[in-house]
């Protein structure tokens, strides 16, 4: 039996959630930027999730994780407080490099929130005057905002349809503070690809340092697969041991976002599986999704895989 106990769980919305997971080794060694490897099941695919906060008094780390392919949405359904993951494997990437910039803005875009509000936090505690600038599609989807209204000095919320904080997207997001801040030293923004690629086009002109955290393809995590390299500048680079941090002005975006479609229908029909395996479970009985959330019930959008060059729900 493995003791990777589930100690809380939080729902954020029908497809975002978040595991607080006891592991006190893990959570005494990690820092901002890093990540772990997970498996649900002694059957289960590895997956990378970014460690999103750690407690070191309480020996838990956080996770926050989207429901888009098979294993997050079984993940969704069979991770609740008391049971237990059966692989955890970490803290594994370089840690984040926190400088001694005087003044910083963290991006963060729907998932990217989450991952982004560590290394906010790391530069507030280094002395450093630290802006953050945050993404989503709606109010429905917007999470940790006092989380970081207590960690930073200044939170630009952005939503698509202007439901919380200002209407626009995070690039607009991103343009304000630039106007506001003539003197940002640096910036670090984690999110989907497109926004990534987006905010650091955003700031070249400015000439200002721009980091990245990318979270590509990855099987074994320790820079034996190379699934999971990437091109920086004239030099090939594996997140998992180089990274996941790399300047965004030297990033191949176009090419990590190739990388990221192929295996699009094989993810598609993995999904597809796994479905049609719980439809055939509810006939039986009720699905363990039903009333996880109160007064929703399970969307046909839970069901379909997104395009990989579509921002996720919730960024």
């Amino acid at each position: 039996m493995s003791n990777f106990e589930i100690v809380r769980r939080e729902d954020f919305s029908e497809v975002t959630y978040l595991l607080e997971v006891r592991h006190p080794l893990m959570a005494k060694a990690a820092k901002a930027g890093q990540f772990v490897i997970v498996m649900l099941n002694e059957h289960g695919e590895r997956i990378p999730l970014t460690i999103a906060d750690y407690d070191r008094v309480n020996g838990t780390i956080t996770l926050v994780i989207q429901a888009v392919g098979k294993t997050t949405r079984q993940m969704q359904q069979e991770c609740q407080v008391g049971t237990s993951l059966y692989g955890l494997v970490g803290p594994m990437g370089i840690p984040s490099p926190i400088s001694h910039a005087k003044k910083v803005m963290c991006v963060g875009g729907g998932l990217g929130v989450a991952p982004i509000f560590p290394q906010a936090r790391a530069f507030k505690e280094a002395g450093a005057y630290v802006i953050a600038v945050l993404g989503f599609r709606n109010k429905d989807l917007v999470f940790w905002e006092d989380k970081f209204r207590d960690a930073c000095d200044q939170l630009i919320l952005c939503t698509n349809d202007g439901s919380a904080g200002m209407k626009g997207l995070i690039t607009d997001g991103i343009q304000v503070a630039l106007e506001g801040h003539s003197n940002i030293d640096e910036v670090v923004a984690i999110g989907p690809p497109v926004m990534m690629k987006a905010c650091a086009e955003a700031t070249r002109p400015h000439k200002i340092k721009t980091m990245v955290s990318v979270n590509p393809i990855m099987v074994d995590g320790t820079g034996m697969c190379g699934g999971c390299r990437v091109k920086v500048g004239n030099e090939v680079k594996f997140a998992c041991v180089d990274g996941p941090d790399f300047d965004g002005h030297q990033l191949d975006f176009d090419d990590l976002m190739l990388r990221l479609q192929r295996y699009t229908k094989v993810e598609k029909m993995a999904s597809e599986r796994w479905s049609e395996s719980c439809r055939m479970t509810k006939q039986v009985g009720p699905s363990a999704l039903d009333g996880m959330l109160p007064g929703k019930g399970v969307q046909k959008d839970l069901l379909e895989l997104p395009d990989p060059f579509e921002e996720v729900p919730g960024g």
